[in-house]
């Protein structure tokens, strides 16, 4: 599904990246999976459509685009996103800050 100009796989999504495992209203980002360079909205949709093989994003590539904004389409490095405070930078929508207990299934701790 196209959200914000980007390619995002789910097997249930809406319009701001809210799927079928987590659907809050600050329920609305994306994340790119390094192992497939693909966006999905959790690491649960990712295991039903990504490539099998997860991988997380290592630290010295923090600084590449990582996260999508589902609200605004902005695209936030995984540093940026880290250090965000659970708000996108450009249009200040609400992320989930319950993502933090799942950053070791993204990103390199």
């Amino acid at each position: 599904m196209l959200i914000k100009g980007q390619v995002v796989e789910a097997c249930e999504m809406d319009e701001e990246t809210r799927c079928a495992h987590y659907h809050k209203e600050i329920d609305r980002i994306a994340i790119k999976f390094y192992c497939c360079d693909t966006y999905f909205p959790c690491y649960e949709c990712h295991a039903e459509k990504g490539c099998g093989h997860p991988d997380v994003w290592p630290k010295k590539k923090f600084n590449e685009k990582a996260i999508l904004c589902g609200a605004c389409g902005h695209e936030l490095t995984v540093e940026e996103y880290l250090d965000c405070k659970s708000e996108c930078p450009k249009c200040t929508a609400a992320f989930n800050p319950g993502c933090n207990l799942h950053q070791h299934l993204y990103f390199q701790t």
